[in-house]
């Protein structure tokens, strides 16, 4: 069974690859206990775009999309499968997408969705992101 990192370190060495126009594509693995509950994140940075899965365990329950418009200063946002009853994907997606002004696709695959737990879903992958900006 392979041995999890501690928290804040990196799950696995990001992995890069190179797209058709020369553009990389950049994997960024990493996880955390968050209330005594042991989260995965996987992020895939694209050209114009970042795919963030966050879970328990591997399975892709969910998928939200939202991007900047500029017609409105709250980020697009819509669910493209799922539970529509839960909100979080779209959630977090638009607040991504404001911060990083990217086109950002988000499955978030928890069954605690409480907003307090969350809040620290979210403040993880931003700390992540201030960790490692050529990431995200």
């Amino acid at each position: 069974m392979e041995e999890l990192p501690e928290p804040g370190e990196e799950a696995a060495e990001p992995v890069s690859a190179m797209g058709a126009a020369g553009e990389r594509i950049s994997v960024h693995n990493f996880c955390g206990r968050l209330s005594e509950q042991l989260v995965h994140f996987h992020a895939m940075r694209l050209r114009d775009s970042l795919f963030l899965w966050v879970g328990e365990e591997p399975q892709l329950g969910n998928l939200a999309v939202a991007m900047c418009t500029p017609r409105d200063s709250i980020p697009a946002s819509t669910l493209l499968f799922g539970d529509s009853s839960n909100s979080t994907s779209n959630s977090l997606a638009q607040k991504l997408a404001s911060k990083t002004k990217k086109q950002i696709f988000v499955s978030y695959n928890i069954q605690n969705t409480d907003s307090s737990f969350t809040l620290l879903v979210e403040n993880r992958i931003k700390e992540e992101m201030t960790i490692f900006p050529d990431k995200f």
